[in-house]
């Protein structure tokens, strides 16, 4: 490849970090023209014109934060449909995309920080630090978390804030603060394992561990509430903080509301049981914190070995 075509190269990557595929895309082709067999660039070209048409629907959005979820959603079927199980040797053009793209839903959603709306305000921080942490910029992602966070307590269902947990603990341990992303990890699947999006964590100690559920073979919906089960399990999650007065009651009328589901159930109960047993896990630890009657803790077992026997081997062993 010749320096001009060198330098039409590297330009066409500068572009794509600018958030602008459109003018990238010539310049790709460009390249290819000198170097026909050259799979990256075969495969960039393909990514700038899957950005192009984006992008180009982005543009007819008006609302800046719907611009901003567009560019996600965007980015959620380039990663699914096209980036999919390439290689290392595509990375230069991903890693360009990644830096435009994200840039581009940054700038939307920082437009409603100051929304007069507590809970879209809440939503336009969580999402901005999702962001930030594509970008690599972790501390400020952390920031806007707590943020999100403080807004939401007292106006949402404390489950509504299961995504932001989850996305500090990703954080968290993005900057190796493992024993800090194990707490807010398994607070965030405790919470509602339903509501955390797999796709978007980037650390190696949650995807470690979806690996090793996926391995297990239960469908999506069920998995995800395997993971703070065998989270527990393994010994991943395995950081307990005391529970508040409060938040035991709440723990204790979810038991019963899970038992009482189980039992009356004839059938789908496969996303119930690991809930349960999550739950069940929590009320052990809550009993060991306060030493309490061992009678408690051993009824406890009971009913996990009564719902699963291989967890119960594999808790108490």
């Amino acid at each position: 490849m010749s320096t001009q075509q060198n330098h039409g190269l590297s330009r066409a990557y500068e572009l794509l970090r600018e958030g602008n595929p459109a003018m990238a895309k010539p310049l790709l082709e460009d390249a290819l023209a000198d170097d026909l067999d050259n799979k990256e660039i075969l495969f960039t070209i393909r990514c700038t014109s899957f950005w192009k048409e984006e992008l180009n629907a982005v543009d007819r959005l008006i609302i800046p934060f719907e611009k901003g979820e567009r560019i996600i959603d965007g980015w959620k079927n380039f990663v699914t449909g096209i980036v999919g199980m390439v290689d290392s040797s595509y990375d230069t053009g991903i890693y360009a995309l990644r830096r435009g793209v994200f840039t581009l839903a940054l700038e939307n959603y920082q437009q409603h920080l100051d929304d007069p709306q507590q809970l879209q305000r809440a939503e336009a921080y969580r999402k901005a630090a999702f962001c930030h942490k594509q970008l690599g910029s972790f501390e400020v992602a952390l920031d806007h978390l707590r943020e999100a966070n403080a807004l939401l307590d007292n106006i949402t269902r404390r489950e509504d804030a299961a995504p932001i947990l989850a996305e500090m603990a990703d954080c968290y341990a993005l900057c190796g603060q493992d024993n800090y992303a194990k707490v807010f990890f398994r607070e965030a699947f405790f919470l509602a394992a339903d509501k955390i999006d797999l796709l978007f964590l980037d650390s190696e100690l949650i995807l470690r561990l979806i690996e090793l559920v996926r391995q297990y073979g239960y469908p999506e919906r069920v998995m995800r509430e395997w993971i703070p089960v065998y989270g527990v399990l393994y010994g991943v999650l395995n950081i307990t903080r005391p529970l508040r007065p409060i938040e035991f009651s709440n723990l204790k009328r979810d038991i019963t509301s899970l038992e009482n589901e189980i039992q009356s159930s004839t059938g789908g109960i496969s996303v119930l049981v690991p809930r349960l047993i999550n739950k069940y896990f929590w009320l052990i630890d809550y009993y060991l914190n306060i030493n309490d009657d061992r009678e408690k803790i051993n009824d406890t077992l009971r009913r996990i070995k009564l719902l699963n026997e291989d967890v119960y081997k594999k808790y108490t062993m």
